[in-house]
């Protein structure tokens, strides 16, 4: 069972992805520097370090699916 403290929700909108908000420092709809052919190399199994443009957190996205982005670590409280 995939842990719900390690997801976050993310959007396609126009070949971008974004983020409803930052885990890191809660700033509102983040464009993130991903593409999505780059998710279906991520649900293959290849990893991604994803830092955020807003405050620069880091994290590695180790699976993703239609809808959120799994996380090696905890992004929930």
């Amino acid at each position: 069972m995939i842990p719900f403290e390690q997801t976050w929700p993310y959007d396609i909108i126009m070949k971008d992805v974004y983020v409803p908000s930052c885990p890191f420092c809660g700033q509102d709809n983040v464009l993130l520097p991903l593409k999505p052919a780059e998710l279906g190399d991520i649900r293959t199994g290849k990893k991604r370090l994803l830092v955020f443009p807003c405050c620069h957190g880091r994290l590695t996205i180790i699976d993703a699916d239609q809808d959120y982005l799994l996380a090696d670590t905890k992004l929930r409280r």
